[in-house]
């Protein structure tokens, strides 16, 4: 018989409010109460109640998440009230599904909280909504589709591409249940593209991480094919299940767990101390860390996307502009009556048709060519004498 805990239970929509409201992780939770993070997940979708110590622990941990104000997530060169506000902002837009897991380590409880903001009176405006989600988001995408590419350059460029597409599709972005995993697919997309290694800038490899092991395990995802590599990444990476990773990649799921343990295999094969998945998701969070990869500010990345937009606007309009004008002067220089084509010539009956001048035959040849000899050696001309 299941045992109620003495401190109650909130819903499982509270539950999950409560942990947002404390910018905590499903993987950050679960340490705190000694569970697994899918434990968590089905804690927090009703799926399974939790009954035993666990359950009062987990109830207790609730309870005083009420009182403790928003935790921090740190973020370099970023102030707190920022990213304050960015994390308001992405849990008003939907739920993150746990983006910020493989880039932000777990640095705890900060130990000088600030007050407890109070609500924003107004909304916010749609470019203050996207500077949130950037700052919120962009330095952990970086780091993930850097372990996607091995390559810092396509992971920057990759991000402010899957950002600038959002801000140009920004009122369905806004409404979207994950904004995050929005964005994160349409970084994928275009850092996995094919038609990179065309391009002169990527022809070359970039210089491997500096740490040995980090070096290692960056050539074994890398040598995985891009689908079995994006399937490692989102699920022992970022932290999605099975289902979500299935339709991320746009895969069945019995398809997407034959991909999953492929991937684990080629990589326990090649490091066996990773054989472990619970091993393998903790360097998987540590990769990327140490790497210096720093996304664009927000304005810059917004106004990139702006720009981007008024030229393709322009070369439309021109080109536009063009197949008019080219139309115009087709309907101006064309004739406005039809002329029938000359008819091909017919023979006359009784006249015998016009030879044209052709070529010599052999012996045409011969006998011009014995004139012309005979003329210059021939006799000599007879004159007639008078008697």
């Amino acid at each position: 018989m299941t045992q109620s805990p003495a401190t109650p239970l909130p819903p499982p929509e509270e539950r999950r409010r409560l942990r947002e409201g404390a910018s905590l992780t499903q993987a950050q939770l679960a340490a705190r109460v000694g569970v697994s993070k899918s434990t968590v997940r089905a804690w927090e979708s009703g799926r399974t109640t939790p009954d035993g110590q666990k359950a009062e622990a987990y109830a207790q941990l609730l309870a005083s998440l009420k009182d403790e104000p928003a935790q921090q997530v740190r973020q370099d060169d970023r102030p707190a009230v920022a990213t304050a506000a960015a994390a308001t902002a992405v849990r008003t837009a939907g739920p993150t599904a746990d983006t910020e897991r493989l880039p932000l380590p777990d640095t705890g409880p900060d130990p000088h909280p600030s007050p407890k903001p109070e609500p924003a009176a107004e909304p916010l405006t749609p470019a203050q909504a996207f500077d949130a989600l950037y700052a919120f988001c962009a330095p952990g995408l970086v780091r993930q589709t850097y372990v996607l590419t091995g390559r810092r350059e396509l992971a920057r460029e990759s991000v402010e591409r899957a950002f600038q597409l959002a801000w140009q599709r920004w009122p369905e972005v806004a409404v979207d249940r994950d904004p995050a995993g929005w964005v994160r697919a349409a970084a994928y997309e275009y850092a996995l593209s094919p038609w990179h290694r065309y391009r002169r800038r990527y022809r070359h490899p970039e210089p491997p991480p500096a740490d040995l092991r980090d070096r290692t395990l960056m050539n074994v995802i890398l040598q995985l094919p891009p689908p079995y590599r994006r399937t490692l990444l989102l699920y022992d990476g970022v932290g999605l299940d099975l289902p979500e990773t299935a339709a991320e990649t746009e895969a069945t799921t019995p398809a997407t767990a034959n991909r999953l343990l492929y991937a684990r295999q080629a990589v326990a094969s090649r490091l066996p101390d990773l054989a472990d998945p619970s091993h393998l998701q903790r360097r998987l969070g540590e990769l990327a860390t140490t790497e210096r990869l720093r996304a664009a500010r927000p304005l810059a990345v917004r106004a990139g996307g702006e720009r981007r937009a008024q030229f393709w606007t322009r070369a439309a309009i021109a080109f536009t502009v063009t197949l008019i004008g080219a139309t115009a002067l087709t309907l101006r220089t064309a004739p406005t009556q039809y002329e029938p084509p000359v008819a091909p010539g017919e023979t006359v009956r009784g006249v015998p048709p016009r030879a044209a001048p052709g070529p010599l035959s052999y012996a045409q040849l011969e006998l011009r060519q014995k004139l012309r000899q005979a003329s210059a050696s021939g006799p000599e001309r007879l004159i007639p004498e008078a008697r």
